[in-house]
């Protein structure tokens, strides 16, 4: 064996090492995440953390489903994460396509002053939000949830970067075959950047299904309540002032990252290749 070989060989072994020690990182916290919520009450709370349960309690999840009106969290967030889904989809797709192929004065300015909205956050800008959203009777309602996310930068500039990898002739082909610009998008762009759509696509789930900051301060009422507003809810629904549900809280936990876990498992493949396209132009 070579003094090169022998390196590569090194350089191997250590690349190994560091990506397992990573992985261990990034899965850990999960892992203690559903250990903890199928342990006990006095379990959870040891000074001495076990890694492992002692006993299995399921029940857990099931004091969270019906105790905690979870089953409404789920449906909330439901339609709140498809209307945005709907909307963004509609909004980005179209817009992407005139900042693409668009042949108009000032796009170019247009464009970045899209790029410059990623660059603000919503806690900047929520207060003239609410109160127009207040002003239009929105608050405690899905309309106030979903509107403020019906247009997303980040989808629009990613579609962008996709549309614009695709050869001209292929939209001048469906100009000229009659389909016009709707019917070009549809038929000819959405269907050659499919795997960029399911990147920015679960991004969004990914984003709506998470988004606490805006639902906490629009909707007040629990008729309008999302996951991630029920699951800081959990403490004061189970525990008063007295006690520790850490396990039931880990319960909410698992129940609402699960949707994620299942879709990423299921679309990664499309996401690798999405944002490897994206990036062409």
């Amino acid at each position: 064996m070579t003094v090169g070989s022998r390196k590569r060989g090194v350089g191997y072994y250590v690349i190994t090492v560091v990506a397992v020690l990573i992985t261990i990182v990034m899965i850990f916290p999960l892992y203690w995440m559903v250990a903890t919520s199928v342990k006990s009450a006095a379990e959870a709370q040891l000074i001495i953390p076990t890694l492992f349960p002692r006993e299995f309690h399921f029940e857990n999840y099931l004091n969270v489903l019906t105790r905690a009106n979870f089953l409404k969290y789920y449906w909330n967030t439901i339609i709140m994460t498809a209307g945005i889904l709907i909307l963004q989809i509609g909004t980005g797709t179209l817009a992407a396509y005139g900042f693409a192929f668009g042949r108009f004065k000032g796009r170019n300015v247009m464009f970045y002053i899209v790029l410059g909205a990623l660059m603000i956050p919503l806690q900047v800008t929520f207060i003239p939000i609410f109160i127009m959203c207040s002003g239009w009777g929105l608050q405690d309602t899905f309309l106030g949830l979903i509107l403020p996310e019906a247009v997303s930068a980040y989808y629009i500039f990613m579609m962008r970067n996709s549309f614009m990898a695709v050869d001209q002739s292929y939209v001048d082909a469906g100009l000229i075959d009659g389909l016009g610009r709707l019917g070009t998008v549809q038929h000819v762009l959405v269907p050659m950047c499919k795997a960029t759509i399911f990147t920015v696509t679960l991004v969004t789930f990914s984003n709506g299904w998470n988004a606490y900051f805006w639902p906490k301060i629009i909707a007040k009422n629990e008729v309008r309540r999302v996951l991630t507003v029920g699951l800081a809810q959990l403490k004061q629904t189970f525990a008063g002032q007295a006690v520790s549900n850490y396990h039931e809280i880990m319960a909410g936990a698992v129940l609402a990252v699960l949707p994620l876990v299942i879709l990423f498992m299921l679309f990664q493949k499309y996401m690798m290749t999405g944002y490897s396209k994206a990036a062409m132009k």
